[in-house]
Formats: structure tokens, sequence, C-alpha cells
């Protein structure tokens, strides 16, 4: 018997460091895993010691026994990854992840977070593990809730991604842990407030903007980022009044990303459904008034290029309440599939397996279906005064000279009628406090985490973490690597005397907060938030019912003594 990862995967890797005969990869350190959709389980290798089931936060871990009809496929995904692998690779000696107390005596370390996202819980739980010297964190969040895309992000139908938020529950927890919620950096305290108050400053805002098509139309009513509307239905309190106009028949996701298939499989589900999950109130009762029937999920590239990963892919084509038709034939998908196979690239061949099932799956009479539509990129949102319509650009493959697929336009152009078009081509950081957004990666400009000048020098204390650092790539738990490499900069930049001592004692951080931002909240507060949306979700079947208004989130919390 072996274990097998499956869908709810989050690529934390907890399991690999537990590992007693090293079988789960790619490993953090290991090339490839900032990039890859989860993690697998060598069948051959394992020992079945259900080490790894007992540490995984989203329990994706089961026995290979016990695999259900929706998750027998990842029994052939795990497989699937070592099939070319070889054995120096799969033997890869661990990286030495335990920390050595140090005889070296240093000053304790106090670490301002701002944001309460993945990234910045990974970065905490950290810093408060240190065995070789103290640590003090204050982790700062805009919103009276934390875990940011946890929370906001994360799709309310994927319940087991979201059960994350448990070890950061345990991190907000930890002695040496202060949450101070409710509080906007640069509004309620400054930058330079942060630095005098700490030795260092992580910026882990994640990248809540959207990157543009930049076409004509595209500010047409009925036309928004995909960005938005997952805001809205997961009831981000800056977005619950955003419309969105589901009266027509169709709509159009531009990308072949995971939020785009996210926001397509919502479009078309069952209300009773959702009314099942965490999603916002209002968006349920708006969906449940929907007319769209049908939406087309287009990207430029070809299959094998799609950006989304396998076990999303799979969940959607197992869903039972709609259907999922893919725009090429047959013929088209096996060159593909060839190509991918003579490119040694197994994990694309079992989703390009995926595909090839439904080409040759039939309609459901009735059902709402959702479209998967390939070498197609939009040249104009169509409409005088709302969508109407996408005008698109039919596209080929062509190789380059060094063995590279490229697309390039063939010269035939198509009008599809819609009502909505939804952009998902992808995150670029926001512009917070005095650090400016870099045009072209949208990440704050930095070397290895430490946050760079315009000339390129170091600033003094100045750190990021998770996408706002590298960029919207990976899933949740590739932020652990990406957080334990900027907190090793911090630890080496203290070690060589570099960080300024706080002048700020944390008490007076509390009291200058306190009289700038009487609302604001620690984690206790977030903590009977919390209770309370649970227990409105109990009387509805469902996790939890968000609160969406602040003051009513306000009434419910428990208020700290200051």
């Amino acid at each position: 018997m072996a274990h097998v990862v499956t869908q709810p995967c989050c690529n934390d890797a907890a399991c690999v460091s537990v590992c007693p005969v090293n079988c789960i990869h790619p490993a953090p350190h290991e090339p490839g895993y900032g990039t890859a959709e989860m993690l697998y389980i060598d069948p051959v290798s394992c020992i079945d010691c259900g080490a790894c089931v007992e540490v995984c936060p989203v329990s994706a871990i089961v026995a290979d026994i016990d695999l259900t009809d929706e998750t027998a496929p990842y029994e052939e995904i795990n497989a699937a990854f070592y099939s070319n692998r070889s054995s120096e690779d799969a033997n890869v000696a661990r990286a030495q992840t335990t920390k050595v107390d140090s005889d070296e005596k240093l000053r304790p370390l106090k670490v301002a977070i701002v944001g309460s996202g993945p990234a910045a819980c990974y970065t905490a739980e950290e810093l408060l593990l240190r065995r070789d010297l103290a640590v003090e964190v204050n982790m700062f969040e805009q919103l009276p809730t934390p875990w940011g895309l946890v929370r906001y992000g994360v799709a309310p139908d994927h319940q087991g991604t979201k059960a994350v938020a448990g070890l950061f529950q345990r991190t907000a927890g930890r002695r040496g842990m202060e949450m101070f919620l409710n509080v906007t950096v640069g509004k309620h305290v400054t930058h330079e407030e942060l630095l005098e108050s700490h030795d260092a400053v992580v910026y882990a805002v994640g990248a809540s903007g959207s990157r543009r098509l930049d076409i004509p139309g595209e500010e047409l009513p009925g036309s928004h980022s995909a960005t938005e509307f997952v805001a809205w239905y997961n009831g981000h309190p800056d977005f619950a009044d955003s419309v969105f106009d589901l009266s027509a028949d169709r709509a159009v996701v531009i990308g072949n990303g995971n939020v785009a298939l996210d926001v397509a499989r919502l479009l078309v589900s069952e209300p009773q459904a959702l009314a099942k999950t965490d999603m916002a109130t209002h968006a349920v009762d708006r969906l449940a008034g929907s007319n769209i029937k049908e939406v087309v999920v287009m990207g430029r590239r070809g299959p094998a290029q799609a950006a989304y990963t396998t076990p999303e892919l799979l969940a959607l084509s197992q869903s039972s309440s709609f259907d999922v038709h893919v725009d090429m034939d047959e013929s088209e998908l096996d060159a593909y599939s060839r190509a991918a196979t003579e490119g040694n690239d197994p994990i694309a061949t079992v989703k390009l397996g995926i595909l090839r099932k439904l080409v040759s799956s039939a309609p459901s009479p009735g059902k709402k279906r959702i479209v998967l539509r390939y070498l197609s990129s939009p040249l104009e949102v169509l409409g005088d005064d709302h969508v109407e319509g996408l005008r698109i650009a039919h596209n080929e493959l062509v190789s380059t000279q060094d063995g590279r697929s490229q697309v390039r336009p063939t010269g035939v152009e198509e009008d599809i009628e819609c009502g909505l078009v939804l952009r998902s081509i992808g995150y670029r950081g926001v512009p917070t406090g005095p650090l400016p957004i870099e045009p072209v990666s949208g990440t704050i400009a930095n070397h290895g985490g430490r946050v760079t000048s315009e000339s390129g020098a170091c600033l003094t204390g100045v750190y990021v973490a998770g996408w706002i650092k590298r960029g919207p790539t990976g899933v949740i738990g590739t932020n652990k690597k990406c957080a334990k490499d900027t907190v090793e900069k911090i630890i080496e930049d203290h070690r060589a005397g570099r960080l300024n001592a706080p002048v700020r004692a944390q008490e007076n951080l509390r009291q200058l907060i306190s009289e700038r931002q009487p609302d604001y909240l620690n984690f206790a507060g977030a903590k009977s938030i919390d209770a309370h949306e649970r227990s409105l979700g109990r009387e509805r079947g469902a996790p939890r019912i968000k609160l969406i208004d602040l003051n009513e989130m306000l009434r419910v919390a428990e208020r700290p003594n200051v």
C-alpha cells in the first residue's frame, strides 16, 4: 500500500521533512518546486508509514485503498511524476531544515509584518520558531479579519484548501506574536514609524491588482477583472457593492489559469450547492438569478501550455452539475499529446488525457456548460453602452529556432456574443506606503527579499515575501519557502549588525495605534468574528456565513484593552 497526494495539496511541504524515505517531491530545495502544481508521492518508495498524513494541513494525503472514484485518478498522477525521474533525482539529499542553537548572543529581534495572508503567516511562523534568538512579531492587516488570500481568494467550494487557515491560527496564538487588525499602514501608522518600532519590516501584501488587456472596449460596463469578481463572491468588504451583469446567456473568461476555472465553475454551479459553502450571501442570491448558461474560458496558447493545474482540470471534468466541452477535435489534441510525450512532460500528458475524454463526451440536454477554448486572443470588447460581445483572433503555435512554441495570429477573426467579460490574465502588486511597484514585474523591487532603492542599494531593515516579492507564481504552500528565504536574509543582517534597534517600546506602539485607530482589533477580536460567522453558518448548513459590513464585524468583535 502507498499513500497518494490529492487535489487539496497546497505545497506546504510539511510532509517532505517527516518522510523517512524521502519519497515526496519536488522538495522545497529542488528545482521545479516553485512552479509545481502539487507534490507527488513515489508509489514505489512509499513505505506506508503515514507520517505525511499526520502533518498535512489540508488533509490532501490518503492511502491508495481509501481513494474514491473522484480521487482515484491521483494514483496515476502521482506515479506519472516519477515516470521519467532518474534515481539520482529521486534520491537527492534532503536539505538541512533543523535549526541549531547558536552560542552567539544576539539581542532580541522584533519584526513587523504587513499583511496577514499565507506569505505573512509563514514568515511569522519561521521567525517565531527560531531557537537561536528571541523574536517578537507584530502583524498588521487593514481588514478586521486575517488570512488574506485564504479568506478572500480561494474559491468557496474549495474548503479543503481553506483548511490551511488552521496552521495560521496556531501561528497567531504563539508567544511573541501580536496582531493589529483593521489597521492600515500609511494611514494609522507610517512606514517610518514601523521602522522606529522594529528591527525589520516585512511587506507580505500579495498582489491584489489585476493586469489589463489594453484593448478597445475594456472599460465598458460588463467588462471586469476576475480579481473583482472573486473578491465580490468571497465577501471582501471593498467589493460587496460591485455589480455584475448576469442577464445574458453567455459569459467569457479570458485566461487559462486556476482562477479562470474557478470563476467559470462558480458561474454555472447550482445555487443550492453554493449556499452550502462560505460564498457571500449576496453573491449566492445574485447567482441564483443568473441567466448565464454557457461560460467560454479562452486562452491564447494551446492546451499543453494552459496554466491551470491538473487537479483543477480534473475536478472540473468530474462535475455532474454542468457539462465541460473542449473546443478542439481529437486529431488536434492528439498532436499536442504527442508533443508533450516527446518533451518528456508526464504531467502535461495526464492533463491532455483528461481533455481527450472531454472532447469525446456527449452533451447533456438542458445542462449549463463550460467551453474550454484555446489559441484565441481578445482584440476588442464589443458594445455601445455595455458589453455585447468579444472580437477575437485565431492563433496558431509555431516553433522557434531554439525549439520553443510561439503564438502567431492566423489572420482569422471572430465575434463571440456575450454579456459579461472577465479577464483573468495575471495579478500585480499595488503601492504600499512609500515603496513603489515595478512597472513590468508588478512587484516591489528587491534582491532575494531585501527591498532595494532606485539605485539598487538594499534599504536597511525593509523586506518582502510572497507574491509582492516574486510575482504571482506557485500556490499557497509555495510561500513557505519564499518566507523562509526572506527570514534567512533578516537573520543574516541581524547577525551582521546591519539592522537598527527599535526606539519605540511595544506599549507605546499600541498606544499610538489606539489613538489613531480606536477600532483596531487583535487576534481575540478575529476569533470572536470567526466564532460568530461559524455559528451563523451552522444554521444554513455552511462552514460559515461571512460578515461583510465592517461595522457589524466590529460590533461582534472582542476589543483589546490598551
